[in-house]
């Protein structure tokens, strides 16, 4: 049969007890995200970017010379490129992405 042990109101409040009621285990501790800067320097994403970058500088360029239909036409086509490409790229990243 076990001890029992008892402490009084004034050394429960004011003194450590005697023994400790649970011994400390130790644990491993996980991140679940893994997330590095470095990963959005990704040779695919990097290109993507590039190409879109590079049509974006086109339009700007074609503006600036006059050429505002050209530049119309490139504006209307990235209208719909650029959100496409953004979130294409999102998903690749997040695809290829090693946990």
């Amino acid at each position: 049969m076990r001890k029992t042990h008892y402490i009084g109101f004034r050394n429960f409040l004011y003194k450590p007890s005697f023994k400790p009621s649970t011994k400390p285990r130790p644990f491993t501790s996980y991140s679940f995200v893994p997330f590095s800067p470095l990963a959005m320097l990704d040779p695919t994403i990097l290109t993507i970017g590039g190409i879109v970058l590079g049509i974006a500088i086109i339009e700007r360029i074609l503006e600036r010379l006059g050429v505002i239909d050209l530049a119309d036409q490139f504006e209307k086509v990235m209208r719909f490129i650029l959100p496409v490409t953004f979130y294409g790229a999102l998903f690749y990243f997040f695809a290829t992405f090693m946990f």
